[in-house]
């Protein structure tokens, strides 16, 4: 059930494709402010009623669809719209995964299946502006980094390029003054992934390369650090927003 707003706080709305890709390390950042937290199910929400303006922060999470399927997922037109208008008057937007492939696209920039998967732990290659920005508490020297993407996009116009991977160029920018979105996962926590290991099953069958167990070897190895460095990524990105 959603997190009831308590009086006075800043609004938190989430947009969520699948249950298990959640807030992650989010979830006790809002917590900790007091800020109230609401869910907006994707597949199943009347986008008629939905009002992405609203909220003071919005949060798009990941899922396993394209952002380009709406002939298949048609909520994805909705959401694309209703992104539009919230970007076009600048309010505080969090995208991961999806979620910044959503708001790439909606800023007029191409999404497209990328040249390869890539799926599991790598340190990312900050931008001159990433270690600028509170991005640099995830960077290479921090922190690997979680992965589970076979999609791109092209860099959208007045964006700020802040990291990117050699397989994925483009995995995290800001844009606007109050914008920020990563392909990555900075949000993941160590345990959690196991239900993506179940929810994803069938993807990870049929990628090369990517085996449940070396995946599961790897998160004990580096989940731990990623969510100290996320905690201090978005503390400080949160805090920039001035809610």
């Amino acid at each position: 059930m959603p997190r009831a707003r308590k009086p006075g706080s800043v609004s938190v709305a989430v947009i969520r494709h699948v249950a298990f890709e959640d807030l992650g390390v989010l979830a006790e950042l809002f917590d900790a402010r007091g800020w109230g937290v609401s869910y907006i199910e994707a597949p199943v929400a009347d986008w008629g009623a939905v009002d992405l303006l609203a909220p003071d922060l919005l949060v798009v999470l990941g899922g396993p669809i394209g952002a380009y399927e709406d002939d298949l997922y048609p909520f994805l037109k909705h959401e694309v719209a209703g992104l539009q208008q919230r970007l076009a008057a600048d309010k505080p937007t969090l995208g991961i995964c999806l979620g910044a492939q959503l708001i790439a696209g909606a800023l007029g920039a191409r999404v497209y299946p990328n040249r390869e998967k890539e799926i599991g732990w790598s340190p990312l290659i900050l931008s001159a502006a990433g270690y600028k920005s509170p991005v640099r508490h995830v960077g290479p020297e921090e922190t690997f980094m979680f992965h589970w993407h076979g999609d791109t996009f092209d860099l959208p116009k007045d964006a700020t390029l802040l990291a990117g991977t050699g397989v994925c160029f483009h995995q995290c920018f800001s844009w606007g003054k109050n914008t920020l979105a990563f392909q990555c996962h900075p949000e993941v926590l160590g345990p959690d992934l196991e239900k993506w290991f179940v929810g994803h099953a069938v993807e990870i069958a049929k990628t090369q390369g990517a085996h449940v167990k070396t995946l599961r070897a790897d998160t004990q190895r580096y989940a731990a650090t990623l969510t100290k460095q996320a905690r201090l990524c978005f503390s400080e990105w949160l805090d920039s927003l001035a809610l």
